[in-house]
């Protein structure tokens, strides 16, 4: 009887877990969207990482800012050659150089072809050797080269978050390229150790409701989206403006005669922003549905992979198969509708680009067949106007790159901004010395369902108090109220009388340890498991806790006794035995309070009883909580409180509680017992 009830467990588990991940990917369809202000406000959110970075950025912006200086120099080497060399024009005949490449142009005046030629050899050498070919960013080359790429918005997110490029090559552009890649890893290494903390400390309510696939969709896969707000939002913008405003000053004084160019530039940044406009939202939705799609394609891993053993008994491995088969599919069709959008958005920015670029062709060709310009002029100014083009085409496409970053980091944000338990303040308890009381307590969930209702209930240091009720009856949410992990919503919990909403969490929490029906244990060491709470534990210590849980024996049985590491293939060990190193360790740390939630179901008999003697030699200085179905768990306890619906029936010891024959823990003991004749 038990174990069908055990595989109907199961099968509904299963069953709730499909219908929560089918709701999760109908969810994506749900309108879901970021207008321009919270946009600007998470961009704005974004750029303030930088205050951890101050000089490395810096000195990233400053050499970000010489790679834009290229154009200053380059074009006019070629116009030389074209000029000088090759059509052996006389030096600086109807050019206006610049002032700052004048010096050169003098030195060069009266030599020969061959020498000219020599001396820009000379120069290129130089420039290749310090800031690489023409500025064609070799270092970013390396990246893309080295760094794969998948075809999701998951796989996408490693090379952002380990993102570096330079303009330049060279010596100075594999500066950049290190400073860059090193400053990109930290700052996501920052913002994942943020998020990861700030998930750690979610109250337990939160953490109910957050999906462990979520969370680490959002700690490895959304964190790397600042860092293109992270560069983007501030370098590129300001570069744009410097590097035009230094190319026009350039073009101008050299070809001041030649306006209407300039002008055909200026038109470059309303027709750029008006081709990309119509697609900063739709990125923005694709981006986010594709986000969410990939998370609950790593929820499907993650609870594929807990409930493996129940999927494999029961023959659902098809079942499962077409499951994460499903939302593995949903995940690369959102991706697509993003990679869609960006196509959409090159096709309708090359065409305005495109137009303007034929009408500069024309006018600059038919200066040149006029006369009025030199064919060195001609490479001068079509290289001018592609970097005044590219500069401001630089802004709308800025804007339109954070789209797609956006949904990623807001996602992040979300998470921050969630409620801390640990921002709870309030005084400094010393060491509980009296009593926990609670006084007309209740809970409600924010679903609305009732757990507890009139709860008036007085327990003290030195006594061993056991909750008892059938499934559902609130005996682990009344003992979640004693170190806060919820908060009741009517009454009071009040500790040595003070009001358990004035006492801060971190001081609450110094004086309870909590043992939960689940062990929760670490791949680490036995020895630290068990001195997690108290790490400055001695060894003696450690194995008092650990022979009064009952676990001494095995663990010095182990290959590597308390250095055996849990986790690895030498140190597999039972339900029971993590059992009893959970209660070890909640035994080794000093605290006033001890709950215990369901500790002896996976013990025998023999170490049962033995736990339970000890448990009344912890409870001279503790209070013991147990929540417990065994009757040879809880026939010793002080106080037994029996629960149902929520609610108080009994409570007394267990020869008072017994002795009433029509009382409701006489009658569930009895139940229990006929439960156990019939298996």
């Amino acid at each position: 009887m038990a174990a069908m009830t055990d595989t109907m467990d199961v099968k509904t588990s299963l069953r709730s877990t499909e219908e929560s991940l089918d709701q999760a990917a109908h969810a994506l369809d749900v309108h879901t969207d970021t207008n321009f202000w919270e946009a600007i406000r998470i961009v704005g959110r974004g750029i303030t990482y930088i205050r951890y970075f101050k000089v490395r950025f810096l000195l990233r912006a400053l050499l970000f800012w010489l790679s834009l200086m290229s154009p200053l120099i380059l074009p006019w080497p070629i116009k030389i050659v074209i000029d000088n060399v090759i059509l052996g024009l006389p030096m600086g005949q109807g050019t206006v150089y610049p002032p700052y490449f004048v010096p050169f142009i003098e030195f060069l005046d009266g030599r020969d072809p061959v020498e000219i030629m020599a001396w820009i050899v000379v120069l290129a050498a130089s420039w290749v050797i310090l800031f690489g070919a023409f500025g064609t960013g070799a270092a970013q080359t390396w990246t893309e080269g080295f760094l794969a790429e998948g075809h999701d918005t998951a796989t996408r997110t490693e090379n952002e978050a380990n993102e570096a490029a330079s303009k330049l090559s060279g010596l100075v552009g594999l500066i950049e390229f290190r400073l860059v890649l090193r400053l990109t890893q930290a700052v996501n290494h920052l913002i994942r150790v943020q998020l990861f903390e700030r998930i750690n400390s979610l109250s337990m309510k939160e953490l109910n409701d957050q999906r462990i696939g979520d969370s680490v969709y959002r700690i490895m896969y959304d964190t790397p989206s600042i860092t293109n707000i992270f560069y983007q939002a501030v370098l590129s913008p300001v570069s744009a403006v410097w590097t035009f405003c230094v190319v026009l000053a350039v073009m101008s004084y050299s070809y001041g005669d030649a306006p209407e160019l300039i002008w055909l530039v200026l038109l470059m940044l309303p027709l750029q922003t008006i081709a990309m406009t119509p697609f900063f939202r739709p990125m923005r939705r694709r981006a986010q549905a594709s986000r969410a799609a990939g998370s609950v394609t790593t929820g499907n891993i993650e609870e594929g992979m807990s409930n493996v053993l129940a999927v494999q008994s029961l023959g659902g491995n098809k079942r499962e198969r077409q499951r994460f088969g499903k939302v593995s599919n949903e995940s690369f069709r959102r991706f697509r509708g993003q990679i869609l959008v960006d196509i959409l958005r090159g096709v309708s920015s090359k065409a305005a680009g495109g137009l303007l670029g034929l009408l500069a062709f024309y006018m600059i060709t038919s200066r040149v067949i006029e006369g009025m310009l030199t064919p060195g002029d001609y490479g001068v100014l079509l290289y001018y106007f592609l970097w005044l083009g590219g500069s401001l085409t630089a802004l709308p496409y800025v804007w339109y790159r954070i789209q797609e970053s956006i949904p990623g980091i807001r996602r992040v944000f979300f998470i921050m901004d969630l409620p801390n338990e640990v921002m709870r303040g309030g005084i400094d308890i010393p060491q509980i010395e009296d009593a926990i009381e609670f006084k007309d307590v209740g809970y409600t969930y924010t679903d609305g369902r009732r757990a507890l209702s009139g709860i008036n209930l007085s327990t003290r240091i030195g006594q061993i108090v056991a909750f008892v009720g059938p499934t559902g009856a609130g005996k682990t949410t009344l003992a979640y109220l004693v170190p806060g992990y919820y908060e009741p919503t009517e009454g009071n919990v009040l500790v040595d009388g003070v009001d358990l909403s004035e006492i801060s969490l971190a001081s609450l929490r110094q004086q309870v340890s909590y043992v939960f029906q689940e062990s929760q244990l670490f791949s680490d060491s036995i020895l630290d498991n068990i001195r997690y709470g108290k790490p400055n534990a001695t060894l003696e210590e450690v194995e008092q806790a650990a022979r009064i849980a009952g676990a001494d024996d095995f663990i010095k049985a182990l290959p590597d006794g308390y250095d055996t590491r849990l986790g690895t293939v030498t140190s597999k060990i039972s339900v029971g035995q993590k059992q009893r190193i959970a209660i070890a360790r909640g035994l080794l740390k000093d605290s006033s309070i001890l709950i215990l939630d369901e500790p002896t179901s996976a013990l025998d008999p023999e170490t049962e009883a033995y736990l339970v003697n000890a448990l009344h030699e912890a409870a001279k200085n503790k209070l013991v909580i147990i929540i417990a179905h065994r009757l040879s768990t809880i026939a010793h306890a002080d106080t037994i409180v029996f629960l149902k619906q929520g609610e108080i029936l009994e409570q007394g010891s267990h020869q008072e509680l017994l002795a009433d024959p029509e009382g409701a823990y006489r009658h569930y003991l009895m139940l229990q017992a006929a439960d156990t004749t019939t298996v």
